[in-house]
């Protein structure tokens, strides 16, 4: 399977609206559409065609790495803009490769529903913002569309450290500097302790995956800096418990505090099917006020769902409540609301 022959099958998964490829052996090509996986092909792929796929997107210098890491992360460009987040592992001795359809155009910020929040989360410019959920629930769509949407509109410095570089954003007003793990930096903690030499107003952190990038991300946020950054917790209660369980107990009061006063928000989401055939996301957010500050210093997160359920006024939302909202506003069905409900 040449590059040709990628480039084919990644261009029909645009062509489709999928969200995902999957080339694995013993199974036919497959795309997921809508959420759920259909196949594109008769045929079965082999194991050669696996191993092909793989060394084709990758290329020889990396195509050595997978073989000796045995895992690799990586992008592949079309010529029409579609860019793809691609995923190579081993599976019973044989390459898998599993790519995600990343879109020509980052989306407006009112095309995701997304312009009364932002306009809170990008407010006084400073703080940590966490979009959470799991694998392919948009989150790095989200927020792309705010970063895209503040280089637009001021000259800010944006610095994002990404594993593989997903959304290529636009200078526009501001300045953005795009680092990929592997290539410009090799440790997510080490690259966040040298920003502040870098003068940024904004930080993307593709996802906090350890202690050391946790907590450089928190130092961060404290000196002034809007800090953006991906878990895949499913609510905000759990989102700040996770982080917090990280850390060894006698570190634990420490980070406490520091993420009471640096956490500017959290916002968990979900993509469900949409009336329009498409998918929506439903949104639970938390704002960081002073009453949400004293309960994560004082270790009670469980009165968190609480706060989520008054304080719709600050801009705060629950699962359930976005959900009522798109089924009155007709965005989803009474079937998926009703699901939703039962769900959370």
């Amino acid at each position: 399977m040449d590059r040709d022959a990628v480039a084919a099958i990644f261009g029909k998964a645009c062509e489709l609206k999928a969200s995902d490829v999957h080339i694995a052996a013993g199974c036919p090509v497959l795309f997921r559409i809508n959420g759920q996986l259909t196949a594109q092909t008769k045929q079965i792929v082999t194991a050669a065609q696996a191993g092909e796929c793989a060394k084709s997107i990758l290329g020889d210098a990396a195509f050595k790495r997978f073989q000796e890491d045995r895992e690799i992360d990586a992008s592949f460009d079309l010529k029409d803009g579609f860019r793809f987040r691609v995923n190579c592992s081993i599976e019973r001795g044989n390459c898998s490769v599993v790519a995600r359809v990343i879109p020509k155009e980052i989306p407006s910020l009112e095309a995701i529903a997304l312009n009364e929040l932002a306009a809170k989360l990008k407010k006084d410019g400073q703080g940590l913002i966490l979009f959470t959920g799991p694998t392919g629930c948009g989150k790095s769509t989200s927020m792309a569309a705010i970063i895209h949407s503040m280089l637009q509109e001021s000259p800010v410095n944006v610095v994002t450290l990404e594993d593989p570089i997903e959304f290529a954003f636009e200078h526009g007003k501001g300045v953005c500097r795009q680092r990929q793990y592997g290539e410009d930096f090799l440790s997510f903690p080490d690259a966040l302790k040298h920003l502040l030499r870098q003068d940024p107003d904004v930080v993307m952190v593709g996802e906090m995956r350890d202690p050391e990038t946790i907590a450089a991300a928190l130092t961060l946020a404290e000196t002034g800096h809007l800090i953006f950054a991906t878990l895949h917790t499913p609510n905000a209660i759990q989102t700040i418990d996770r982080i917090i369980d990280v850390f060894p107990p006698h570190q634990q009061g420490q980070v406490r505090s520091q993420l009471s006063m640096s956490l500017k928000a959290v916002v968990a989401q979900r993509l469900v099917p949409s009336s329009d055939g498409w998918r929506v996301a439903v949104r639970e957010v938390l704002i960081n006020t002073p009453a949400v500050a004293h309960i994560i210093r004082d270790n009670r997160t469980a009165e968190l769902t609480s706060v989520l359920q008054t304080n719709e006024g600050l801009g705060m939302c629950t699962f359930e409540k976005a959900a009522k909202k798109l089924y009155k506003e007709g965005a989803i069905g009474k079937e998926v609301y009703e699901t939703i409900m039962d769900t959370f």
